[in-house]
């Protein structure tokens, strides 16, 4: 009987100690779920704190570079709008083409190629945004960037012109081996030909390059100088684009200008650089100063500013 007794204790001592066993993995199974939840936890908010503090230096470098944008471009407006730099700023090209020989710069000149392309392009960008901005009709719309195809179209008929009366005034000339004396005249020879065969070419010469930078200058000031009136004068503030994108129109005049004074500068040719400069300024008067102020009546393209005003008074310029 003592044996039996005994036997049935250690199965009973077993059984609880099998009991004791599982209880207590159970319990090491929940604490280890819950401290694996909470660092989980903790993790998330470090993460949300992160990107909240994230968030808020975006926003304020945003408004900082915003307002930079904003005081930059209403100082360039209003000093574009201002009768002083719109009443001699062709004076300034003038100076520029007389006194820029005396300097010596390097210049691209592949880079001047393109000038009329990068104008067309950022000019009619800040006409269509400033257009949009003002809520303009599609056809005053249409009637401001036709200002930009018109001067596409004179320089257009310029190069040709001036291509024919070049090949008409001139002569070509190839060079005697082992001597410096031209003596070799080639007829019916166009300055084009003459040069693709490395000959020299003598005459009459507009540089067309001058042509273009000047008329290029004056055509970004006439067109950015109603940026200024607009913005005092409007009630909304214009958006971040248009103001980039004027600000972008304001880095390529000072672009061109320094590209004019290096082109006087490393390749003075008098008098055809200065021929140049002066029917570019004899093409932005007859524009600007002459055609665009007719009425509609006589199929011209509106004046830069029109529409934008409710007076006139802003669209006198200094003759």
């Amino acid at each position: 009987m003592d044996t039996k007794s005994k036997e049935e204790e250690n199965t009973l001592i077993q059984k609880l100690l099998k009991v004791s066993s599982g209880g207590q993995m159970d319990m090491d199974l929940k604490t280890e779920n819950s401290s694996n939840g909470f660092s989980t936890q903790i993790n998330l908010e470090k993460l949300q704190k992160m990107a909240a503090e994230l968030i808020l230096l975006g926003k304020f470098l945003v408004r900082l570079l915003n307002a930079a944008l904003v005081f930059v471009t209403n100082l360039l407006a209003r000093m574009l709008g201002s009768k002083l730099v719109r009443g001699h700023f062709h004076l300034m090209l003038s100076a520029l083409l007389l006194f820029g020989p005396v300097l010596s710069l390097w210049v691209p000149r592949k880079f001047l190629k393109s000038t009329w392309g990068w104008t067309c392009i950022f000019s009619g960008s800040f006409i269509l945004l400033l257009s949009i901005s003002a809520r303009h009709p599609r056809s005053l719309l249409l009637r401001h960037l036709s200002r930009i195809v018109v001067v596409g179209l004179l320089l257009c008929v310029c190069h040709r012109l001036l291509a024919l009366l070049e090949d008409a005034s001139g002569t070509c000339y190839e060079p005697l081996k082992g001597s410096s004396v031209q003596l070799l005249l080639h007829e019916d020879c166009t300055k084009l030909s003459c040069l693709r065969a490395n000959m020299v070419w003598r005459g009459y010469e507009v540089s067309q390059d001058v042509l273009i930078v000047c008329l290029c200058c004056l055509l970004l000031v006439e067109e950015m100088s109603v940026f200024g009136p607009y913005l005092a004068q409007t009630k909304m503030s214009p958006g971040a684009p248009l103001r980039l994108i004027f600000l972008l129109c304001v880095v390529l005049l000072s672009l061109w200008m320094f590209l004019l004074l290096c082109l006087l500068a490393h390749f003075p040719k008098f008098p055809a650089q200065h021929l140049g400069g002066a029917l570019g300024y004899l093409g932005w008067r007859g524009l600007y100063q002459g055609w665009y102020r007719l009425k509609p009546s006589w199929g011209c393209p509106a004046l830069p500013g029109e529409g934008l005003f409710t007076t006139t008074d802003i669209h006198k310029q200094p003759q």
